[in-house]
Order: C-alpha cells, then sequence, then structure tokens
C-alpha cells in the first residue's frame, strides 16, 4: 500500500501541475547566401524589417551588388478592403459568410478575420453581458533588432529572392495596387493585388506577382492564389518566402494550448502530426527547434491553433502531382511583443514562417512564363464532427489540429476515449440540450459503469488494513529475509481473500477513462459559450465567477491574482474533504504511527491542492471534478455501509452467498446431529 499511496501523490502532483501552468522570438533563418535587401521607394520602414545578420558590416556588398543591378517597387495607396460579412453582427453564418475578412495592402496580406454570430450562431468573444463577434485573426506584434515594436500579416508576402543576382527585395511593408471586391456569380468574393517589381531608376518592368483571395458562403475555407510572372526579356530564376497562418489570440484562461501544429501523410497513408511549443520556440538552442519536419512523410499543411480555433495553410500541388513539393522551408515562430524573459504574459502569438523552392522563369512572351502557387486557407474551430463531415476536412486529417491534455496515458488510448466520450455527449445534448447537465449525468453514468470494480477495490483495501497488526508482526519477524517475509504476507492475504494489488489496480484501470473524460471536457468547443445556469456558470468554458471584483486581489508572497470568487473550486474541496474521511484506512494507527500520519497529511493535502490549481480553471471542468467527487462521496458510502454490514454479519455466524465478494447473506445452516 505504500506504493501505492506514492503512486496516488505523483499522479496527483503530475497531473496538478499540468493544469497550473499555461502556454519564437527567432530570427527568421537565413535563406539567402547573400542577403542584400533593397528597400522599396518612400518605404524607410522596410529597413526595419532587415534582421541584424543583413544590414551588420553590409555596406560594401551592397554597394557592388549595386553596379550589377538593384530591384525596386513603388508603394500603391494604403488601403483596407473588406470581403464576407458586411456586418458579423448580424450575419448568420450558415446562409451568408462564416466571417468578415480585412485585407491590407501593406503585403497584400490579411490583417483580421471576425466571425458572424448572426441570429446566435457562430462564435462570440464570450462578454455574458454584452457579447460581440470573435476576432479571430489579428496582426502580430514583435521587437525587432532594434528593440522597435513591428506588426506582422498574415499571408504577407516578405522576400522576393533573385537567385541568379543574388538578391532580395522586401515586400512585407510594400503597399501592393489592388483591384476592389469582385463578386462572382455563384456568391463568392474576391480581391486580387498586385506588385511590380523593376530595375531601379528604370522603367523596365522585371517581374509581376497577382496575389487573390476567393471567399465562399458558408465555408470556413478561403483560396489564396499567388502568381509570379516574368515580365523581362531574358529568365529569371526566383523564390518568396510568406508569413503564413498566425494571430491567433488566447483562448484558455489556464492552460493555452497555443502552438503550431503541421499534418503529415506516412508512406502507410495513415495522418499523422508534428507539433512546435512555446519550448521548441523561445529561444532555441538549434536552428533544426523551428523548422517543420518529419522524415519520410509527405508535408500536408501548416497550422497556427489555440484551445479551440485553427488557422491552417493547405498549400496544393501542381497538376499531374500527388503532393506539394514547391513548399520547401517550413518553420514555426514566436511573437513576443513585450520581451517578457518567460514568454507567459498572453500577448505572445504563434505563426509560421514559409518559403517556396526556387522556379525558372522563361523570359516575357514563351511558355512558362509564369507559375501559380495556392493555397487553401481554413480559419474556423476545432470540432471533429465537422472534420468528420466534410471530405475534405477528412482527407486531410484536420482532426489532428485537436490536442488532449494527454497528462501520463499514451495517446493511443487518451484519443479514441475522448472522442468516444465527445460523441456520447453530443447524443445526449440532443436530448438533454444543456452541457451542464450532460456533464452530471455521464460522471454518474461513468461512476456507475465502474461501480464494481471500484466496490471490490474497497472491499479489499478494508481487509488490507484489518490485516496490517498480522502484517507488521511479519515484518518484524522475518525483517533479515524479505523473501520469507513476502511469502509469509501473501499467504495472509490469500487465506482473508485479500489483495493490495487489487487496491491498485481499479485505480490504474478507472485513470484513463477519467483523464479523456477530463480533457473531452476541457477542450470541447460545444462547451465554448455554452451556460448551465442563467444566474451562475453562464460559461462551461471560463471560471464560474460568481463575484467579480473590481480589481484583482493579489495574494502576498505567492503573487496569485484573484478577480473574482469562483465557487466551484470551494466546493470541490468540500466533497474531496468528505471523500478522504470515508476512505477506508490502511493501516491501524497503533501499529503504525508513520503511514497514519501520511494519511493525515493527505485528507488535508487533497481538498487543498486541486481547489488551489483549479481555482481559475474552467468551470465545465470543475463541474466535471466537483460531480465526479460527490459521486465518489455517496458511491463510498454504500460501499462502506456494505462493508459494515457485513463485517457485522460475520460477527453474527452469519456468511457470504459468494466466495470473496459482498451481497446477501444467510445464516450458517445447523449440521444434523446424525444422518439418516
Amino acid at each position: 500500500m505504500r506504493y501505492l499511496k506514492w503512486i496516488v501523490i505523483g499522479f496527483v502532483v503530475f497531473c496538478g501541475v499540468l493544469v497550473f501552468e499555461s502556454g519564437l522570438l527567432t530570427n527568421t533563418p537565413q535563406e539567402n547566401k547573400y542577403p542584400i535587401l533593397l528597400t522599396a521607394d518612400n518605404s524607410s520602414d522596410t529597413q526595419d524589417a532587415q534582421t541584424p545578420e543583413s544590414r551588420t558590416d553590409a555596406n560594401d556588398t551592397q554597394l557592388k551588388a549595386v553596379e550589377v543591378i538593384e530591384f525596386d517597387a513603388k508603394h500603391a495607396p494604403a488601403e483596407i478592403i473588406t470581403l464576407g460579412a458586411k456586418d458579423p453582427n448580424t450575419e448568420d453564418p450558415d446562409t451568408g459568410f462564416k466571417f468578415q475578412l480585412l485585407f491590407d495592402t501593406k503585403g497584400a496580406a490579411i490583417r483580421n478575420a471576425t466571425f458572424s454570430i448572426g441570429n446566435d450562431k457562430g462564435f462570440d468573444d464570450r462578454n455574458h453581458d454584452n457579447p460581440q463577434p470573435l476576432v479571430i485573426v489579428s496582426p502580430a506584434k514583435d521587437l525587432n533588432y532594434k528593440k522597435e515594436l513591428m506588426e506582422f500579416l498574415s499571408m504577407s508576402n516578405r522576400e522576393l529572392v533573385f537567385v541568379d543576382q543574388e538578391q532580395e527585395l522586401p515586400l512585407q511593408n510594400l503597399h501592393w495596387e489592388n483591384s476592389g471586391v469582385r463578386n462572382l456569380p455563384d456568391g463568392s468574393q474576391s480581391v486580387s493585388f498586385d506588385a511590380i517589381i523593376k530595375v531601379k531608376n528604370s522603367d523596365d518592368s522585371v517581374v509581376k506577382i497577382t496575389k487573390t483571395y476567393t471567399i465562399r458562403p458558408a465555408d470556413y475555407m478561403l483560396d489564396c492564389d499567388i502568381t509570379v510572372e516574368n515580365l523581362s526579356d531574358s529568365e529569371q530564376k526566383i523564390r518568396f518566402n510568406l508569413t503564413g497562418p498566425l494571430g491567433l489570440g488566447r483562448e484558455g484562461f489556464r492552460t493555452d494550448m497555443r502552438k503550431v501544429i503541421a499534418g503529415f501523410r506516412e508512406t502507410t497513408g495513415e495522418i499523422t502530426r508534428t507539433k512546435l511549443e512555446k519550448k521548441n520556440l523561445f529561444k532555441p538552442k538549434n536552428p533544426g527547434d523551428t523548422q517543420i519536419t518529419k522524415p519520410g512523410a509527405t508535408f500536408l499543411w501548416a497550422s497556427s491553433v489555440n484551445k479551440y480555433f485553427a488557422f491552417i495553410a493547405v498549400p496544393l500541388p501542381e497538376e499531374g502531382k500527388d503532393y506539394c513539393d514547391w513548399l520547401v522551408n517550413k518553420s514555426g515562430h514566436l511573437y513576443n511583443p513585450d520581451d517578457d524573459t518567460k514568454a507567459n504574459t498572453g500577448d505572445e502569438m504563434f505563426g509560421v514562417n514559409l518559403g517556396t523552392a526556387p522556379a525558372a522563369l522563361t523570359a516575357a512572351g514563351q511558355s512558362g512564363n509564369q507559375k501559380t502557387y495556392k493555397f487553401q486557407l481554413y480559419i474556423g474551430p476545432k470540432d471533429k464532427s465537422l472534420f468528420d463531415k466534410n471530405e475534405q476536412y477528412n482527407s486531410l486529417g484536420f482532426v489532428q489540429t485537436i490536442d488532449f491534455l494527454g497528462c501520463c496515458c499514451p495517446a493511443g488510448i487518451i484519443y479514441p476515449l475522448a472522442f468516444g466520450i465527445l460523441a456520447l455527449m453530443k447524443m445526449m445534448f440532443a436530448v438533454i440540450p444543456n452541457y451542464g447537465f450532460v456533464i452530471i449525468i455521464l460522471v454518474f453514468l461513468m461512476r456507475l459503469i465502474i461501480h464494481p470494480l471500484t466496490k471490490k477495490s474497497q472491499v479489499s483495501m478494508s481487509k488490507v488494513g484489518k490485516l496490517a497488526p498480522k502484517v507488521e508482526e511479519i515484518k518484524k519477524k522475518y525483517a533479515n529475509n524479505k523473501a520469507e517475509m513476502n511469502k509469509q504476507m501473501m499467504a495472509v492475504y490469500r487465506e482473508q481473500g485479500a489483495s493490495p494489488i487489487m487496491g491498485m489496480l481499479p485505480m490504474m484501470v478507472q485513470m484513463p477513462i477519467w483523464i479523456a473524460l477530463w480533457s473531452a471536457v476541457y477542450t470541447s468547443i460545444d462547451l465554448r459559450g455554452a451556460s448551465f445556469l442563467p444566474f451562475w456558470i453562464t460559461d462551461l468554458s471560463v471560471p464560474d465567477a460568481a463575484y467579480t471584483f473590481g480589481k484583482a486581489i493579489v495574494i502576498p508572497l505567492l503573487g496569485w491574482k484573484i478577480v473574482s470568487i469562483n465557487l466551484l473550486p470551494i466546493l470541490m474541496g468540500v466533497a474531496f474533504y468528505l471523500q478522504q474521511k470515508l476512505m477506508p484506512s490502511q493501516a491501524d494507527a497503533s501499529t503504525n504511527p508513520q503511514l497514519a500520519q501520511q494519511q493525515k497529511m493527505m485528507k488535508i493535502m487533497m481538498p487543498l491542492m486541486f481547489p488551489i490549481f483549479l481555482y481559475n480553471g474552467p468551470s465545465g471542468v470543475n463541474l466535471y471534478i466537483m460531480s465526479s467527487t460527490f459521486a465518489g462521496v455517496i458511491e463510498q458510502y454504500i460501499i462502506r455501509k456494505h462493508i459494515r454490514e457485513k463485517d457485522e454479519a460475520e460477527s453474527q455466524g452469519l456468511v457470504a452467498v459468494t466466495k470473496k465478494t459482498g451481497g446477501k447473506v444467510k445464516k450458517k445452516k445447523p449440521k444434523p446431529f446424525f444422518k439418516t
């Protein structure tokens, strides 16, 4: 039982640490061997986008390069173009556009994406008093080498690299020409942006880049096509870099779950993933730490995700090919605008950087003088039911963006269980349209299913506790002979129908179920904004906040900030206290004072530890734990009553009907005085 105690303590501490913790600042890998950054006309801010390596002691190299050739691009007027929902507050996402997109002529990039919430559908900002449409994508900010704050936009074109000339032209701060919004016959909308690259101080056009975005009604996916055309009379070999998906803010109030996830197809056809988290991207030790790779597998997509949503970029293969071979550089990036030393203040954002392979474009007017790179972009919820219903989402394995808190159990066990629980919750919700009640009912159902195992465990633990005096005698008697000591102890346990392992085995069997249930409740998009009661727990994805303070209260020494009184963690503490009071003792305190003291400490620690760790946890998770604990209290009360009745029956000469298990009892039949 000593080992069981330490397993329980270790498990609780490990899970507590995971619950307690929440969520690159790296230089973009130099892809050009000779990085000469040339600014566009009237664009002094473009120089600030250069990396320190590209500016330090580079003047001589730049002068030599200018003697050969220098490229240039002129600004168009700065403008913001709107596609999709005209008013996200009123647009019905089921019949109209899922979101409103704001495009910036600077970098021809996505500045904002805002979900539509018409007719109480879609996703809002979870403000219970005045819900507003959720801005799911926004600009990321970071410091440059001068410690100046800079802005980064999703799908912004960065460096255009002329490979033969060994030069690159930064385009992220260039304002592109735009075509204006085009309404297409099928109800879709599109906008195109053009950037023409010329020889500096000349009217000779060299390259034209056209970027076109298309958004469709009732679709989380949009298209982004980038066409590069050679306008010169000689071959040009070029490549370019993109700032890919970024801009998803914090959704989790505790564990952040923001990261970069990429999907790959294995040679077996199975879709797997790789993840880049803060530990990979914040001050990486090696350049490879930030790279998105998976040896032997085919790259499918890269995404930036938070707890509930994903922004996925899917590069499409060229016609006649089964996989995309033109996207060769893929890396993650952590934006840390306030430059805090731990990157955990909440303003950080994760993003993806993309780079194409060099492409040789023939002279203008010839076949092969242009090349089109096609992306499909998904901006939407991490919802397995949605991914399963949509053939494209399913075939690309978007379900891999869903991440569960697996704790110490293998993903191969937790994920099927968690997805099964999510499916069961949806089925129950169709009958009982309140996820708070669904969680409570689900907890009691789980308790009912595993009750026989729990009962057997508790009965066995009770027997082991009663045998403690005998066990202590054996330990003292055979202190110098461990083999004989273990043999005698097993004989005593076997004689009484007790097993120390039975006290541990049910817990190990139940652990994956409870972790899967916890993970399912914690990450379910359906619980986001879902209320339990109209006056309390109005959002199961955030703390219950029975009363909110006007100003945060800081706990002295610890530095913890409390912004509200949360009742669920307090009720959880009461439930844990009652549960510990009803737990059967493992040994008599008189025979083992040390173990008795440890049990006493556990009874104090458990009711305090979990409420502290989960004080600001999502109310759905806390409701689950509190319901499970109170259900456990009721279950233990019933089991202890059964054990007590059985002990009384045995003391009165009654025996159980079945061997080694409790049940209805009957009196021993007296043997006849003589046989007939």
